[in-house]
């Protein structure tokens, strides 16, 4: 898989992203890259639909931010499921996939009729280094 064309703004967005040690909402990352040109929120929310539509961000609805793909060249992030422990103390997230879950959330919404797009678990808790 070949890695896709970003514009200046969707490189600048990720490279926050990555370089950031914890989520980060869309206001936060306006004022990062403000000294880059970046003047409004339009700009970073343009630019991180595009990234999460390529699989290359992730959205935490239960805390309104976003993240780096941790593992973006594998092609499991584009579809399916994606699952993150959020630390509740320190805020670190952990990204992880795992097929067999995968599986047996297809397998239930097949035995449902329901037909699933995109799903997301957010696990809410206390990492090893804060519990």
């Amino acid at each position: 898989m070949t890695a896709p064309q970003l514009t200046r703004n969707q490189s600048l967005v990720l490279d926050a992203l990555s370089q950031a040690e914890a989520p980060l909402s869309a206001y936060t990352i306006l004022d990062k890259l403000r000294d880059d040109g970046f003047r409004a929120p339009l700009q970073v929310y343009r630019a991180l639909d595009k990234l999460l539509e390529l699989g290359l961000v992730h959205r935490l609805e239960s805390i309104s931010a976003f993240v780096a793909c941790a593992h973006p060249h594998q092609g499991c992030c584009a579809h399916g499921l994606t699952a993150f422990t959020i630390c509740e103390a320190c805020g670190k997230v952990t990204e992880f996939h795992d097929h067999l879950i995968e599986e047996r959330l297809a397998a239930f919404a097949r035995d449902h009729g329901f037909r699933p797009g995109k799903a997301t678990i957010e696990v809410r808790g206390h990492c090893a280094g804060c519990a």
